[in-house]
């Protein structure tokens, strides 16, 4: 396969780093050449600093981890993410909500979200492993009808994460019309590879650097 690397969101959204881990993630995509980095909201001008002339984009988070704020607050979050530079959003729907079946709430705070970042995707996190087959398929609609780019499988702090057959499902709900992001417990090359055959045409992973070590492995053992 193609070097992995272009499908990563390069992750770092524990509670305790610092800055210098954030520059280093930032060093780290540029070397790589990952999709972007995805980092707490508070870095985001420095990662626009950092990466300013590369290709890599700068992704950040609302509503995360549990994505129970009200939609003014995503929604006002979000504007202000993209006039600092965010270039990609990933926002926490209402968990609640969806398992209420409040549907035009969703979407509703989804659009408002999408309406927020203007030109800039949204990624939208509906945290499959609360949710049942026939709710994963509704949520991946929802996130269609309101203009998401993205439907994303987890943040990675629920009790688990990606699946094969969650991508699989979302892939095929969505049906093209959106993309599908993988994250949450994929940790090295055979995961990341599973994930994109699935279906999955972003990846989210602290593991980014040893995911492109094993790939470049492979590479010189078959080259």
């Amino acid at each position: 396969m193609d070097n992995p690397a272009q499908f990563i969101d390069h992750t770092l959204l524990k509670p305790d780093a610092t800055e210098a881990q954030f520059i280093q993630l930032c060093e780290e995509a540029v070397e790589c050449g990952f999709a972007s980095v995805c980092l707490p909201p508070a870095f985001v001008p420095l990662a626009v600093e950092r990466l300013y002339g590369s290709e890599v984009k700068v992704c950040t988070v609302v509503g995360f981890p549990c994505g129970y704020s009200s939609w003014r607050q995503k929604v006002a979050e979000t504007a202000e993410l993209v006039a600092l530079g965010a270039e990609e959003i990933d926002m926490v729907v209402s968990i609640g909500r969806l398992l209420e079946g409040c549907f035009d709430l969703v979407e509703e705070e989804i659009a408002q979200v999408v309406l927020a970042a203007e030109k800039t995707p949204v990624k939208v996190i509906i945290e499959c492993c609360y949710l049942d087959r026939e709710l994963k398929e509704q949520a991946a609609e929802l996130v269609v009808k309101a203009g998401a780019a993205y439907v994303k499988t987890s943040t990675g702090f629920g009790p688990s994460g990606a699946t094969v057959e969650d991508v699989e499902l979302l892939a095929k709900t969505v049906a093209g019309r959106a993309g599908v992001k993988a994250a949450g417990g994929i940790r090295d090359l055979d995961s990341c590879q599973q994930m994109l055959a699935a279906g999955a045409t972003r990846i989210g992973t602290s593991a980014g650097l040893r995911i492109v070590a094993e790939w470049q492995a492979q590479q010189n053992c078959t080259g």
